[in-house]
């Protein structure tokens, strides 16, 4: 196998490799988001979500979702900015025009500034896991059903309400994310060759909606919790005939 051959091959991998961990984390994204969704019930039901997804498998599954996290990000990065130092090595003189290619590639000022978004919100990730996971609150809250449980919706609540500039950082960080799904979706997509010359426009189009959707998902709720901060009660208690929505499904959670 020639040098050529060996780079060629190389740098169809790694394209594979960043589609796959690309898809992998949007699935996590749309999970997560689902998830988030539950504050919007109130205490009760995303205190008993919060609790649910931490004791699940007896506590080991959020180790292994967080490791498995880990693993994609890693490589995702890695290997899309192998793609990128690839292709400016083979053209060390750059392009002579700046323009967007257009045409099957879809190539935009989205795809030229991926590594950049890709480092802000890695940058936002670690900022978001300090503020959110590694400060987490130690008060405790009591569901309906009597369980003691950490209080995460007032940890999420106390986050967001007067800090402007976090949510400030939040809401460029989620335009970021928008960016880079626009073209991530579309590259992953067209890398897995799962596109067609028929099902390309449905396909980006798909793409576009899902970053958007996913971006303005996320940058709602600190909105709305800075924005109206009456709506979103950090002291409230649970309701004495509120029904804590995961505390009783069928899964031994000790």
């Amino acid at each position: 196998m020639t040098n050529a051959t060996r780079s060629k091959v190389s740098s169809i991998v790694k394209k594979l490799l960043t589609g796959i961990t690309g898809l992998a984390l949007v699935m996590f994204l749309v999970v997560h988001l689902i998830g988030n969704l539950t504050i919007y019930g109130g205490p009760e039901m995303f205190n008993a979500y919060a609790h649910f997804l931490h004791h699940f498998m007896h506590g080991m599954f959020i180790y292994f979702a967080e490791a498995g996290l880990l693993a994609f990000f890693v490589v995702h990065i890695w290997a899309g900015l192998s793609v990128q130092f690839s292709k400016r090595k083979a053209r060390p003189s750059g392009y002579q025009v700046n323009a967007n290619a257009g045409g099957k590639s879809k190539k935009s000022k989205n795809s030229m500034l991926m590594a950049v978004s890709g480092i802000i919100l890695l940058l936002f990730v670690i900022v978001h896991l300090n503020h959110f996971k590694f400060g987490a609150e130690k008060e405790m809250f009591t569901l309906a059903d009597g369980t003691q449980v950490k209080n995460s919706y007032k940890m999420v609540v106390d986050g967001f309400q007067g800090a402007w500039l976090y949510v400030g950082f939040y809401v460029l960080a989620m335009a970021v994310l928008c960016s880079h799904l626009m073209h991530g979706l579309w590259s992953a997509v067209q890398s897995l060759g799962w596109t067609r010359p028929n099902t390309i426009p449905a396909i980006h189009a798909a793409g576009v909606a899902i970053a958007i959707l996913l971006a303005l998902g996320f940058l709602l709720l600190p909105v709305l919790i800075a924005v109206f901060p009456g709506q979103f009660d950090a002291n409230a208690v649970a309701h004495p005939d509120a029904h804590a929505a995961f505390s009783t499904l069928p899964i031994n959670l000790g």
